[in-house]
């Protein structure tokens, strides 16, 4: 079996808060390191009540004090944020801490709703239109392959595993051009999944980081003793997402009994979209569903994600997703 990672976003559960959003995803990256995931990454989310991730940097230092082993990184930085240079010391830093183990993912969206631009003082839709010259200058920085004015020091010559994520055609061209792997945000925005693994092998260039394309899905995964038990568990995620769709976000809540029935069509609707990359419930169907996703893509990695209220059902979704597939 291919091998497995884990995306996670700092849930904050209700009734609890930033700092035991931390302390939980610590324990599940140390989880996950002993269950035989290859990463733990972490994603950028910013003015989210339900989410701890925004200072992504922090978090993984974080997580690389909480492990050992398993490689450690953002699933992303939404580089439109911030200015390459600034990216280039934060992961020098984190390679000089956790050498070996440092990935980086990229992503072009902001992460948050339009006024996080003001917050920000940055034209957030102007920034991101020089995302690819950003991504190359950011590059430049570790491996000092281009002459720039500056040197970042931490920085240059950090062994920094370069990602770039994408949900789109745009990112999928821009990682095939510079030679780079490529992560697909499947779980959340599968519409262009097939179309943009395409997109990526046919025009894959090989670079002196990466000689042929590999790709990484992602997939919504909850593993519990019985498929009834994991769909509760999962109808925590699941009120999350349609509230966040429905512009009040808010923090993770407990589970619901057959949340989804409770649905009108609309957002059943909208729920159904994701489940191309979801695999919840027994161990059984897990692996059944996880072998189907990989076959479709011929991903060569996934990284799994999926919040439950209980972070002691989370870890026990690793350990049992891991063990099913026969590691």
């Amino acid at each position: 079996m291919i091998p497995l990672s884990v995306l996670d976003l700092v849930p904050i559960r209700e009734g609890s808060d930033v700092s035991g959003a931390l302390a939980e995803a610590g324990a599940l990256a140390k989880v996950a390191e002993e269950a035989g995931y290859k990463r733990f990454w972490v994603a950028e989310h910013h003015a989210s009540p339900g989410i701890a991730g925004g200072a992504t940097s922090v978090v993984i230092s974080h997580i690389g004090h909480c492990t050992s082993t398993i490689r450690i990184g953002s699933g992303g930085i939404m580089l439109p944020n911030h200015n390459p240079f600034v990216i280039a010391e934060q992961f020098g830093a984190l390679d000089g801490l956790f050498p070996g183990r440092v990935d980086l993912g990229l992503g072009r969206a902001p992460g948050a709703a339009p006024i996080l631009g003001q917050a920000l003082r940055k034209d957030l839709s102007r920034a991101a239109e020089y995302f690819p010259q950003d991504v190359v200058e950011l590059r430049a920085l570790f491996t000092g392959d281009i002459e720039l004015p500056i040197t970042a020091t931490p920085g240059l010559g950090a062994k920094v595993e370069m990602w770039m994520l994408g949900s789109s055609l745009f990112g999928a061209q821009l990682a095939a051009r510079l030679g780079m792997p490529y992560a697909f945000a499947s779980h959340f925005a599968p519409d262009h999944l097939d179309a943009a693994l395409s997109t990526y092998r046919e025009q894959f260039r090989p670079s002196d980081y990466l000689d042929k394309p590999h790709v990484m899905a992602a997939m919504t995964v909850i593993c519990a003793d019985s498929d009834a038990e994991a769909e509760l568990l999962a109808s925590s995620q699941d009120q999350s997402f349609v509230r966040l769709r429905s512009g009040d976000p808010g923090k993770l809540p407990p589970p619901v009994p057959g949340y989804r029935e409770s649905l009108d069509m609309s957002a059943q609707g909208m729920l159904q979209r994701m489940d191309v990359a979801r695999a919840v419930g027994s161990p059984e169907t897990v692996r059944a569903k996880i072998a189907s996703f990989v076959e479709r893509t011929q991903a060569d990695e996934i990284i799994v994600s999926g919040a439950t209220f209980d972070p002691l059902a989370r870890q026990e979704s690793l350990r049992l997703t891991m063990s099913t597939l026969g590691r």
